[in-house]
């Protein structure tokens, strides 16, 4: 039996597999603000030729993950303090309409997924674990927006999330996190009871909050 030939990595397959990941690595924070890139370096980790890894970057960059200097340097960017304050706003307006929208369509199982998924935020952290506090936290906020059941609104906020990714790193550090965030809990509880008002300053407080600390 001949093996199945795999597709060649012009194909628009390797390019969206080299997007996907970088773009997952880039919003996990496992990239520090100000990390350089290579074309040359991204196809060889990903076993492709220059061209799905230069359209990855440019795809990139168009969303604001990476920036292209006029002499070809790739990096991750390094936000201003004007920057994060502008994200941090639009984090508040988005995320917190999503939660609202979310609100009336909190069951129960919507509940204890949140629960658990902050379980594991708090491991993370008591495990100095930055990529993985960063990934479970997104995770925490996209599933309870994934009910507001608004993927275009859900698709601006997750451009945002994009963008910080290096911040939120470098802003764990510096916080040196030793608890899970307790707006996590406020947010919870909101949901369990039916407290709209209380639920939007929850999720504000928590998408805020350490922005700020950082812009500070």
């Amino acid at each position: 039996m001949l093996p199945l030939q795999r597709p060649t990595d012009a194909t628009p397959a390797a390019h969206d597999r080299v997007y996907r990941t970088l773009r997952g690595r880039i919003m996990q924070g496992e990239l520090s603000p100000g990390q350089s890139l290579t074309l040359r370096g991204i196809g060889k980790e990903f076993g492709v030729s220059m061209t799905p890894a230069r359209e990855s970057v440019r795809r990139l960059a168009a969303e604001g993950a990476l920036t292209m200097s006029s002499s070809g340097r790739i990096s991750t960017p390094e936000l201003s303090n004007e920057r994060i304050e502008e994200l941090a706003a639009l984090r508040a307006l988005i995320e917190v309409e999503l939660a609202s929208r979310a609100l009336p369509r909190a069951h129960m199982a919507l509940i204890e997924r949140l629960q658990t998924i902050n379980t594991a935020v708090a491991e993370a952290v008591a495990h100095r674990d930055a990529v993985s506090y960063i990934r479970t936290n997104l995770e925490f906020h996209r599933t309870l927006y994934l009910r507001a059941q608004a993927p275009a609104m859900l698709a601006m906020a997750e451009t945002v999330w994009l963008q910080l990714g290096p911040t939120m790193r470098a802003l764990y550090g510096k916080l040196r996190k030793t608890e899970p965030p307790q707006f996590h809990r406020l947010i919870i509880a909101a949901l369990r009871a039916g407290d709209e008002p209380g639920l939007r300053l929850a999720v504000r407080s928590d998408v805020t909050q350490g922005l700020r600390m950082l812009a500070s």
